[in-house]
């Protein structure tokens, strides 16, 4: 594995790693979930039933069509509710036993940077957002004012497969750039010698120079990710715990000085 030469700025130097390597990252962190499995397992159920509680209100006030919304803008705040397993995955790197108390109230976590990290992403989110809702009202004059007429839609009528097509383009277009933005960023500023300035440039330097792996990498985790919706979100009680001490691996092979 060979690293890509840190800039005259002092920023960490990026790792070069291959297609291999979000594989491996899974199986580490598999290896690591069953070494502390009562905190990481509890901290996934804590999600899932949150997310679960949260569909379910929102289902049954009439507002089904926003659960697809809510699946999608998950992805865009997993690395920030991850903050207590990238603490799991740095504790158990230094043999320490990770508790579940510890994990929720990351105190390394609380700090400016992270907030900026938050706002960032909810700005990215909203646009998103926006931009879904202008691709919609193309799309059609109608108003569906449930999941199962909006499946319908957009399955069984050509204008509706249109804007799936758009959409999922556009879509996917800015989900990779924000997670080109927080992949490293989140984990790094566990770290209290980085600030998000670093931590972002550092996080966007490591998918230019692994574009390829990097882009497997998303697409394992948006994939892993959204199949729990099909489970409504119970899932997250084991896949989220799986991909933040994944995640925790692909940041410190990925910036092995930045910890």
């Amino acid at each position: 594995m060979a690293t890509s030469p840190s800039p005259a700025t002092g920023l960490p130097g990026v790792s070069v790693i291959g297609l291999d390597a979000p594989f491996r990252w899974l199986a580490g962190a598999w290896a690591d979930l069953w070494r502390a499995p009562v905190p990481c397992l509890a901290y996934g159920l804590a999600l899932s039933l949150f997310s679960f509680g949260l569909t379910s209100w929102v289902y049954s006030n009439g507002a089904s069509y926003w659960v697809f919304a809510l699946a999608c803008g998950f992805v865009f705040v997993a690395p920030l509710l991850a903050m207590g397993l990238y603490e799991a995955g740095r504790r158990l790197e230094r043999h320490d036993k990770p508790t579940l108390p510890g994990m929720f109230f990351v105190r390394a976590a609380l700090r400016q940077d992270l907030a900026y990290l938050g706002l960032a992403l909810l700005l990215i989110f909203a646009i998103w957002g926006g931009i879904a809702q202008i691709v919609y009202g193309l799309s059609t004059s109608q108003i569906h004012r449930n999941l199962h007429d909006l499946i319908a839609f957009a399955t069984g009528t050509f204008e509706g497969q249109r804007m799936v097509a758009v959409g999922s383009v556009i879509g996917g277009v800015i989900a990779f750039f924000a997670y080109t933005l927080v992949v490293v960023t989140a984990p790094m500023l566990l770290d209290r010698r980085n600030d998000v300035f670093v931590a972002v440039v550092t996080s966007v330097r490591t998918v230019i120079t692994n574009f390829w792996p990097m882009a497997l990498w998303a697409l394992i985790l948006a994939g892993m990710t959204l199949s729990t919706a099909a489970t409504g979100f119970l899932g997250l009680t084991l896949v989220f715990p799986w991909l933040g001490l994944a995640s925790w691996r692909a940041y410190r092979e990925l910036v092995p000085g930045g910890a």
